[in-house]
């Protein structure tokens, strides 16, 4: 008993930080998000209110679009780069050094320098395109309703893709000699290598990773609120920004609370159900 009591003590500081960091803001979140300005109990009306908006089911969409299709892409191409990195070649680490800049350069910093390139007047994009006649006229990649989003998501791929890489390329490094040397004897060309030994070797890696681009994706604010700020006519509007607008622009705290009680859920929802589908019947993830 006091040897319980002696650790609860030492645990003490560490759980008083966690309360203030965690606990406290998401009670006074759902406190705000039942409450009007003056304090008062409204029981559901803030989340009927936000729930009613037309922007609230756009912005949704568009935050499940935007979300799924670059993690597919930063998956896809991350492992692709990875295993391209993991072959021996004249240069390779001055390749893997290159290939992680994107990863570490700041995210306003990259928003701002695309944002810069994709003008449509003095952009490098138009110029490159227009100067040997690919196109006839400047395009308004972030003007234009049919271009913005999937130029939004190629720049989010090309953030974060990297991070798949180095975090793929360390799983593949732990892989032993002996599979390919087997592999080879056997035949196998570097096709088979890598259907056959490294994508199972690194599944449970790209799993975790996988993981970390939902959360990080469903949090994701900066690149389109730097470049569009949601527009042009919602979109690219998401969630995150449709709070932080109702916070800060309409100052409805209580609006934008519910809103994020809402959309807490529904990502503990999905990260929930991801975690089945890769759970393997013993209970490990695959």
């Amino acid at each position: 008993m006091v040897r319980q009591s002696t650790g609860l003590i030492f645990v003490l500081p560490a759980l008083m930080v966690l309360m203030m960091l965690i606990a406290y803001p998401l009670a006074y979140t759902g406190v705000l998000s039942v409450t009007d300005q003056q304090g008062a109990f409204v029981g559901t009306s803030n989340f009927a209110t936000v729930l009613a908006a037309r922007a609230t089911p756009q912005a949704f969409w568009n935050t499940v679009y935007f979300v799924g299709i670059s993690i597919i892409f930063q998956v896809v191409l991350g492992t692709a780069a990875a295993i391209l990195l993991n072959q021996n070649f004249a240069g390779r680490a001055i390749v893997r050094s290159i290939t992680i800049i994107p990863w570490v350069v700041p995210g306003i910093v990259a928003a701002t320098t695309w944002a810069w390139m994709f003008h449509t007047e003095f952009g490098i994009i138009n110029y490159m395109m227009t100067a040997p006649g690919l196109i006839e006229e400047p395009v308004g990649w972030l003007t234009n309703r049919d271009t913005v989003m999937p130029v939004l998501i190629a720049i989010n791929v090309w953030k974060m893709f990297p991070f798949v890489t180095v975090m793929v390329l360390a799983g593949l490094q732990s892989i032993p000699n002996d599979l390919y040397e087997a592999a080879r004897i056997d035949g196998a060309n570097i096709w088979e290598e890598i259907w056959h030994i490294m994508l199972p070797q690194v599944r449970s890696v790209i799993t975790a990773v996988t993981l970390l681009l939902v959360i990080w994706g469903l949090n994701s604010i900066t690149i389109i609120y730097a470049i569009t700020r949601g527009g042009p006519a919602n979109r690219t509007l998401i969630t995150p920004i449709q709070i932080f607008r109702l916070a800060f622009d309409a100052v409805q705290f209580n609006q934008a609370a519910a809103l994020s009680v809402l959309f807490f859920a529904v990502a503990i929802v999905i990260v929930f159900i991801y975690v089945k589908l890769v759970q393997t019947p013993s209970g490990e993830t695959r």
